[in-house]
């Protein structure tokens, strides 16, 4: 046998090398293709690595004592995470079970410095060699070492330089538009390579329409929601196995509209470089992971107009902005809730964005994140209703000029709306008609007496005629759902509500979404200030467009000592009743004067509350002064005794009403009479026992 000169040389350099502790132990043949690509049409370097086994046999190993691992075939050597093989093989050399590793080249084995030297340094302590077609190398002398790093070194500088090529090459075509990628639905792509609208007129008409939606409604949800109630489907093109190429309608999803709305071909951009891969963020084991979405400003090819577009740029610019605003619990779209103001109402005192609070039916605006953040007071709460009343005078006023071009929109809006829908249905029922003259055409063609084949046909052309005949009878039912178009009547009607914004606004039939989002469209923020914890709050709204508009509105506060005028209130109160006037006219007179109203949520003042201002503003002393003035008959006001006590005035006007105290009524400026309470000496010591002893000992209620 005639054996080439360089590999009888490397068996005799192998013959100082091989020794007869390497023969006691296993010779490995590792075998690796980089690709599936290169396993099926590169098959003669497979053979090649293959054929390696007669080579270890040559160097005086039995066939039964020679390993081929061939785990790696089609992964790429440039790590060691995914490569199965490799690892076993790393295994077996530290467990002293293998003498000597062979490949066709060093880069069989790795394309990684720190993997490839890991080898080595296993190899050298367990003194296993290492053979190429070169030669044999024992990586535990320093010759062969150095040599084993210096191919090391250069199997990666070449896996650099490869991947460097190629993704220049791919870079440079993107430059030109001509890099062939996956188009999304609503677009094919030529033999040519050139981007074309989907031909499909359908196809087309639903890509406008989940756009137009968006603008709409604002949100990807909205979007769902719309083309679920109409049977809206996506057209998708099958992109592998026998029908790939041809149509088919799937059903909507949230994924796939987002998709949609962030993609820039769709407004006639050709991107490339969307999703680099950030090599931190890689999973083990998984090379397409670590991708990440880029801004547009990091894209690495952008070229506009380059194909045909659905929408403008601008649009989908906006389009984005919308899809950011949205994901943020700042601002976004209306959501759920009373609060009209929910997302764009931020603190005066702070400049921290305040969040609606609901709680016993009211809705409430408080500034409450040093509270969350730092466990420190609320900066500052008020009640959501007098704002949300103001903001939506200042919204009708500003809306009031343009409610005949309001009512003009929204009949075109309404005729469009169903000038499109029916427009779907049409081309539904074009393709169902499309469908069952192909398979009559089918069926037709067909030899009568080849009845194995008639009969599939038939089934086929029956079920496409339940197909039609049950879109036939849906279309029949959303036509009688809806007209045509707006009749007289409706567009009077439109016209009616639309010159009536109030009515409008306030209808029952408008939802508090709805309200939202119009204020949304007119407002950028509006910003609050309580002046202390009065009544009075400063607000700034601030419109789309840069306007400013200032105005002060009164809340209601839980207190009459809140009240900017409270001296004032009780000065003037205070004289009334020393002119003789009575708690009742008291009320009346200051329901008379514009400059004083209650605290809370009550429009006018009472005699019961004209007397709880004059009871709380007295002085104590003087207070007690008042209530003994029949103590020479041991005769109490409930006020002066329940101070006696230290205990709450209700809590003595609960034990006059269940007996427990000998009280009597007298006239008094007070409605319904004043209540006058009989104690000696014994009684109060009596009821101050009585007071300190466990609630549950106090005596049974008797009835009055």
């Amino acid at each position: 046998m005639n054996t080439p000169r360089n590999e009888s040389r490397g068996d005799v350099f192998a013959s100082t090398k091989v020794g007869a502790h390497h023969h006691e132990r296993v010779a490995i043949v590792y075998v690796r293709q980089s690709t599936p690509h290169q396993v099926l049409h590169h098959q003669e370097s497979t053979k090649l690595q293959y054929s390696l086994v007669e080579r270890a046999v040559g160097l005086g190993w039995t066939r039964e004592r020679v390993v081929v691992i061939d785990d790696d075939l089609g992964q790429s050597a440039s790590s060691a995470d995914a490569r199965p093989g490799f690892q076993r093989l790393v295994a077996e050399v530290g467990l002293d079970h293998v003498g000597l590793i062979l490949g066709v080249e060093m880069s069989r084995l790795a394309r990684s410095c720190r993997d490839w030297h890991h080898l080595l340094e296993v190899c050298a302590l367990f003194g296993t060699l290492l053979s190429d077609l070169d030669g044999i190398y024992d990586p535990s002398t320093y010759n062969d070492r150095l040599l084993l790093g210096l191919k090391g070194t250069m199997s990666e500088a070449e896996l650099h330089l490869i991947k460097q090529r190629m993704q220049m090459g791919k870079l440079n075509k993107a430059k030109r538009g001509e890099l062939g990628m996956l188009v999304p639905l609503g677009y094919v792509r030529r033999p040519s390579g050139d981007i074309v609208k989907d031909p499909d007129e359908q196809a087309q008409a639903v890509v406008r329409t989940v756009f137009e939606q968006f603008e709409t409604r604002a949100t990807v949800h909205g979007v769902l929601c719309y083309l679920v109630e109409h049977d809206i489907r996506l057209p998708i093109r099958q992109r592998t196995g026998e029908d790939k190429g041809e149509l088919r309608w799937h059903r909507p999803s949230r994924p796939t509209i987002q998709n949609m709305l962030c993609n820039p071909i769709y407004a006639g951009a050709y991107v490339y470089g969307r999703r680099p891969t950030d090599a931190r963020a890689k999973k083990p084991g998984r090379p397409s992971t670590g991708r990440k979405v880029a801004r547009a400003g990091d894209w690495a090819v952008c070229l506009r107009d380059k194909v045909p577009a659905y929408i403008p740029w601008e649009q989908y610019e906006q389009n984005r902005r919308q899809l950011a605003s949205n994901a943020q619990a700042a601002r976004g779209v209306a959501r759920t809730g009373d609060a009209l103001l929910g997302g764009i109402v931020l603190c005066g005192r702070c400049g921290l964005r305040m969040a609606p609070l609901y709680s016993g039916g009211y809705v409430r605006y408080a500034c409450s994140q040093a509270t969350t953040n730092y466990a420190a007071p609320p900066c500052q709460s008020l009640a959501a209703r007098v704002v949300d009343a103001q903001l939506a005078a200042l919204v009708l006023r500003a809306l009031e000029p343009a409610a005949l071009e309001v009512s003009l929109a929204v009949a075109a809006d309404l005729d469009a709306e169903r000038a499109r829908l029916e427009a779907h249905w049409q081309q539904r029922l074009e393709r169902a008609q499309l469908e069952v003259d192909r398979a009559s055409r089918q069926y037709n063609a067909v030899e009568p007496e080849n009845r194995l084949v008639a009969r599939t046909l038939e089934r086929q052309l029956e079920a496409r005629l339940r197909e039609q005949q049950a879109l036939q009878e849906a279309h029949r039912r959303e036509t009688a759902q809806r007209a045509a178009t707006l009749t007289d009547d409706e567009r009077a009607e439109v016209r009616r509500l639309a010159a009536d914004v109030p009515a409008l606004w306030h209808a029952a039939s408008t939802t508090s979404t709805q309200r939202k989002t119009i204020v949304r469209q007119l407002v950028e923020r509006v910003v609050l200030r309580v002046d202390g914890e009065s009544e009075r709050v400063a607000m700034k709204v601030e419109w789309a467009g840069g306007h400013v508009t200032d105005a002060t509105l009164v809340r209601p506060v839980g207190r009459l000592t809140q009240l900017s005028y409270y001296e004032p209130l009780v000065a003037h109160a205070s004289r009334l009743l020393e002119g003789g006037a009575t708690y009742a006219q008291i009320a009346a007179r200051l329901n008379t004067e514009t400059s004083f109203r209650p605290a809370k949520r009550r429009a006018t003042f009472n005699a019961s509350m004209v007397a709880d201002l004059l009871r709380h503003a007295r002085p104590p002393a003087a207070s007690a002064r008042a209530g003994t003035v029949r103590a020479r008959n041991h005769e109490w006001t409930l006020r002066a005794l329940a101070d006696a006590l230290a205990m709450p005035a209700i809590t003595l006007h609960t034990w006059v009403h269940r007996g427990w105290v000998k009280a009597r009524k007298v006239t008094s400026h007070a409605p319904g009479g004043r209540w006058v309470v009989w104690a000696d000496e014994r009684e109060l010591a009596r009821l101050r026992a009585l007071r300190l002893a466990p609630k549950h000992k106090w005596p049974r209620a008797k009835s009055t």
